[in-house]
């Protein structure tokens, strides 16, 4: 974020205090960050606290006195790389949709052609209005970014949707605007993610120990390169990523009607959930009682999704993984043709830093014209940046380094 100038408006309402913790972040980040309070946002925040964080005069009224002689609405403008307004209350949506202007941070956004990143937050009544929904449309159909609420309690006491995100996923919407290139604007990206669950009893399933990360890291890498992603996602321990579409599977035959019912609406298929091989012949109703030493279990094969969409997936990119414990290079090269896979992610689960759980992974990347790349340990995240890479050369649709 080193050279990144990012204006931050804070509206008047009881999340303000969490855009202190946004500004920190930034400044951290090595971004140079301007504040601008509105009146009613005074009641909430200081800006001595603001200013001490972010090393700059905070602004608060569009006719104090300026400490050098420009004119400060159109100086912040011009120089801001981002505007971000955190929290966004119903009263700031509506005036920036209705062309309004008539303080400090309208001013500014009306003044600047630097991307708008718009964080609302408020009571869960006010930001389903139909209202207020209408302004949200017609500021993203002209190119302002929204972050979605979060579901929680909110100052009011009722629960629902409303509440501001979190500090840390709002500096990474703000990075992936700043630091990522957009080069998968116009791609619609999906990815799996995940275990899947084979239910035996009422309390009971069949499973394995993937974590989810490696989807996970493929979907949150496409999204901030500008791709709109679907994420079909198993039971995971995991954080819903911001800005993603998730649907939440937990059998392989859910898995596999949510990808065949949609797949045909996207350029790029990445298969990286873990989905069971098998499932149970059976499902008891009650509890599998305890009795005897032993007990015999009946299983049945599961649709293999990849070799499936193998199958009919078209032009479209078809990305799948192997997860092996010998013959690494043997077995990716058989998996990679047998589903009719473009690019295939092999890694040695055996290997320290790599496999379930981890943070980092070590793979070998196969292409269907015959090419191997051996990568080192790395993390997840600039993995499947490599291979987005690599999907992009082979889509044609302009290959941009991430």
């Amino acid at each position: 974020m080193k050279g990144k100038t990012v204006v931050i408006g804070i509206c008047g309402g009881i999340a303000a205090y969490k855009t202190i913790e946004v500004v920190s972040r930034l400044k951290k980040l090595g971004a140079e960050v301007h504040v601008i309070l509105t009146e009613h946002a005074l009641n909430f925040v200081t800006p001595l606290t603001l200013q001490t964080i972010s090393q700059n005069p905070v602004i608060k009224d569009m006719f104090d006195q300026p400490e050098n002689w420009d004119i400060k609405h159109v100086s912040l403008a011009e120089k801001a790389d981002l505007i971000l307004i955190a929290p966004a209350t119903a009263n700031i949506i509506g005036k920036i949709a209705g062309g309004i202007a008539d303080d400090m941070l309208t001013t500014t956004v009306m003044a600047s052609k630097a991307p708008v990143l718009v964080v609302p937050a408020m009571n869960s009544a006010m930001y389903e209005n139909t209202i207020v929904q209408g302004n949200i449309l017609k500021l993203r159909e002209i190119g302002y970014v929204f972050m979605e609420p979060e579901t929680g309690m909110l100052a009011c006491g009722s629960k629902g949707r409303g509440r501001l995100p979190e500090p840390a996923s709002i500096v990474e919407e703000a990075k992936s605007i700043l630091v990522y290139r957009k080069d998968m604007q116009g791609l619609k990206v999906l990815v799996t993610a995940g275990p899947t669950r084979e239910p035996l009893d009422p309390v009971r399933y069949i499973t394995n120990n993937s974590s989810g990360k490696m989807g996970y890291a493929f979907a949150e890498n496409a999204h901030k390169r500008g791709a709109k992603v679907r994420l079909i996602s198993g039971p995971v321990g995991l954080a819903r990523p911001c800005g993603i579409e998730v649907v939440s599977v937990n059998t392989a035959l859910e898995m596999y009607d949510a990808v065949m019912g949609c797949f045909r609406d996207f350029d790029i298929i990445i298969m990286m959930a873990a989905v069971a091989d098998y499932r149970s012949s059976r499902f008891s109703d009650e509890k599998i009682k305890k009795s005897g030493d032993e007990i015999q279990l009946e299983l049945v094969k599961n649709p293999d999704i990849a070799k499936e969409l193998g199958k009919v997936k078209g032009g479209r990119i078809l990305i799948g993984a192997c997860a092996e414990t010998g013959d690494l290079i043997r077995n990716a090269r058989s998996k990679l043709s047998a589903k009719n896979f473009d690019i295939i992610m092999a890694n040695d689960i055996t290997k320290e830093g790599a496999g379930f759980g981890a943070d980092t992974n070590i793979v070998a990347v196969l292409k269907k014209d015959g090419d191997i790349t051996e990568l080192p340990m790395m993390s997840k995240k600039d993995i499947a940046g490599h291979v987005l890479d690599e999907a992009l050369k082979m889509s044609g649709h302009g290959h941009k380094a991430h």
